[in-house]
């Protein structure tokens, strides 16, 4: 996530068409208005809505302060709340600025018998300053980042809810990076490694020995308005059928504004550090090569009102139905 450059996303149409439910599959329609059944439980647009704003009400999640033990007691008490098996992975960690920090990695295991496994990922920590803001006076300052962080942990939250009414055939493991947002600008050191501490670290300490789910899917600012997601370069390296499988499923069940079949180039996130763990791993993250980032990144802007409900549907519609299809191995 870590290409430093900023430019205006174009105003595209979005396109968005609501679920309905049915006894026990939705009906939804797709782009050409043709009907789908779908496996998965409705995700709850408005419920992750509200687990965004529970983040953001505490404040920035900076590493070290208050704000950050509030969300990760916050974090934990929720996963557990809906029948996940907690566990917090923490280790000692320098920043680029000298700083000592202790991360924590968030864990929450459901359907923990279950051998067959899929990773769904999102940093849960927020940037210390918003230093892509228009404004120079306010680049030092903190900000909410509810889309650059705080959205991907909401859809993982509600999908967490879901599997607590149904369970898919695989068993699912959710993990929280921390230390992900606070990198150095313009990072020249081999794979960015000022970024990523949390993913780092458990790519090298993983928290279970020959941990190896089927796949994973890491989550990256997955809520802003007339978000697209293109296909980057190290998915397609590392996890090509992933990628496929993810637009394929986002595309026929009625999102293929979002999920648009478009390449990107190499972009160092969390997921890299998944596949250097030997697991294949892609970004779902609202980014272009033509445009950049989504318009708000590390900017005062990356608060509440720029959530978009419409959009936190359509990944965490996607996602669950990609979990839900997965089929037992024979």
């Amino acid at each position: 996530m870590k290409i430093n450059k900023l430019l205006i996303l174009p105003i595209l149409t979005l396109l968005f068409l609501q679920a309905c439910k049915s006894d026990d599959k939705k009906e939804t329609d797709t782009d050409e208005n043709a009907t789908v059944k779908l496996l998965s439980p409705e995700f709850d647009a408005d419920s992750a809505l509200a687990y965004t704003k529970a983040q953001v009400d505490f404040g920035p999640r900076i590493p070290s302060t208050v704000a950050h033990t509030n969300t990760l007691n916050y974090l934990v008490a929720k996963f557990k709340s809906f029948g996940g098996e907690v566990t917090v992975q923490e280790a000692p960690a320098k920043t680029y600025d000298g700083k000592t920090h202790r991360l924590k990695n968030i864990i929450a295991a459901f359907s923990p018998e279950k051998t067959q496994r899929v990773l769904i990922s999102a940093h849960w920590d927020a940037r210390p300053f918003s230093d892509q803001d228009p404004d120079e006076s306010m680049r030092n300052k903190p900000f909410d980042a509810a889309n650059d962080g705080a959205s991907g942990v909401a859809v993982m939250l509600e999908m967490a809810r879901q599997l607590q009414k149904k369970q898919p055939n695989v068993g699912v493991d959710f993990i929280l990076w921390d230390i992900e947002d606070y990198g150095k600008a313009n990072d020249e050191s081999e794979n960015e490694t000022t970024w990523c501490i949390g993913s780092q670290y458990w790519a090298k300490n993983p928290h279970k020995k020959g941990y190896k789910p089927l796949y994973g899917i890491n989550l990256d600012m997955v809520g802003g308005s007339n978000a697209q997601f293109t296909q980057d370069e190290i998915s397609r390296k590392y996890a090509p059928q992933v990628v496929k499988k993810v637009w394929d499923i986002g595309n026929e069940i009625g999102y293929s504004a979002y999920f648009i079949n478009v390449t990107s180039g190499n972009l160092v996130d969390d997921h890299f550090w998944v596949n250097q763990a030997g697991i294949p791993c892609i970004d779902v993250i609202h980014y272009s090569d033509a445009s950049g980032f989504y318009m708000n990144w590390h900017t005062q802007l990356d608060n509440l009102n720029n959530i978009d409900r419409n959009t936190l549907k359509a990944v965490g519609q996607t996602v669950l139905e990609t979990i839900f299809r997965e089929q037992p191995a024979s």
